[in-house]
């Protein structure tokens, strides 16, 4: 495919953001913060200025709440110590003209005692995942989780609202939430982790009421054009299972429509996916597109109209500078998997730049 007139490098306005091109930087755990505090970082501010050519950049997940953590030296977004190591991350990634929005994440079940002093990790319902944790101590069986009393919902919906909040004060131009990957929002949405007989059980109505009352106390510290939601209609990851994900997902498209949210980032739908087209059918804003996308299956999903943003992980991850690579048709660094979690600047900050590589 030529390079000549890639829409994936057109600008994009997306609500009252103009982003550069249409290219996103998916979030991606790097494991990289303090373990002490869960402070992001210094080296980030490095890590996500290099990128910041792509049109929106997302965070690795970043937790609302102590309750929301269950992996190792993962950041969080919710006290005053972690908004101050976010704001030179915020303040490098504007310097250079990109976009950035905060991934907001609570990972309920899939989570395990040891980050919990022992206590339970909590869930919709008692219904234990197949898998691991990655402990301070080494990997360890997922256990079963607690299933939430109804009047602790509300309490972890603030905690959303807490974190778009420390989002805000840091600086950051928008906010994800996070509803994909099997984590807690993902596990209400899903009849095989949800199965409660309470008003966030049952039916589609019940199991969608949880994601909407989160974007509704996230709606009361940013704008729609604002905010955004990730889903995986198609992902198992975390042990996830559904009856009937076509109907379900449809009728989330559905409802999130009608929040006026500013888009829905597709995770793990793969180039053509027939989600595409029905979340293209019921939401009517910025739809996002990820799933192991190359430059030219992302241009042609842009080209079909089946999404309006492709986002890149890995790609992103090894090439700093992936939209002046896919504009000349450079060839791509290649990424060190056993750098990708954990570790200091190695495999994080010292992938070279096509015009340091030709410098070279």
């Amino acid at each position: 495919m030529s390079t000549e007139n890639l829409k994936l490098l057109r600008p994009y306005t997306m609500g009252d953001l103009e982003l550069a091109n249409r290219m996103v930087m998916a979030p991606m755990t790097r494991s990289r913060a303090s373990e002490e505090g869960r402070l992001q970082s210094p080296h980030a501010t490095v890590y996500y200025a290099q990128r910041s050519s792509a049109g929106l950049i997302v965070t690795e997940a970043t937790q609302i709440s102590q309750q929301g953590i269950g992996y190792i030296q993962t950041p969080g977004i919710h006290t005053e110590a972690q908004v101050e190591a976010w704001k030179p991350v915020v303040e490098a990634v504007h310097a250079k003209g990109g976009k950035i929005f905060a991934q907001l994440w609570h990972v309920g079940r899939v989570s395990h005692p040891d980050f919990h002093g022992g206590d339970k990790p909590v869930a919709p319902s008692a219904v234990k995942p197949d898998g691991t944790a990655y402990t301070t101590e080494g990997e360890k069986e997922l256990v079963e989780p607690r299933a939430l009393r109804t009047e602790e919902i509300p309490g972890i919906v603030q905690d959303f609202k807490h974190a778009a909040q420390c989002a805000k004060d840091a600086g950051f131009d928008g906010v994800e939430i996070h509803g994909a990957n099997g984590y807690l929002i993902d596990q209400f949405l899903r009849d095989g982790s949800n199965q409660r007989d309470d008003q966030y059980g049952g039916s589609y109505e019940n199991r969608t009421r949880f994601l909407l009352e989160v974007i509704a106390a996230v709606q009361e510290v940013w704008a729609n054009e604002r905010i955004g939601v990730r889903l995986s209609p198609e992902g198992e990851m975390n042990d996830m299972k559904d009856s009937n994900p076509e109907e379900l997902f449809g009728y989330v498209a559905e409802q999130v429509d009608k929040t006026g949210i500013q888009y829905i980032h597709l995770a793990m739908v793969g180039a053509g996916s027939k989600y595409l087209s029905l979340f293209r059918d019921k939401y009517s804003r910025t739809l996002i597109a990820n799933g192991s996308y190359d430059r030219d299956s992302g241009e042609q999903d842009l080209q079909n109209d089946l999404a309006d943003l492709i986002c890149y992980g890995v790609p992103y991850l090894a090439n700093p500078d992936l939209p002046e690579r896919y504009r000349v048709g450079a060839d791509l660094n290649d990424p060190q998997q056993d750098k990708f979690y954990g570790g200091g600047t190695e495999g994080y900050i010292d992938y070279p730049t096509l015009a340091e590589q030709q410098v070279a």
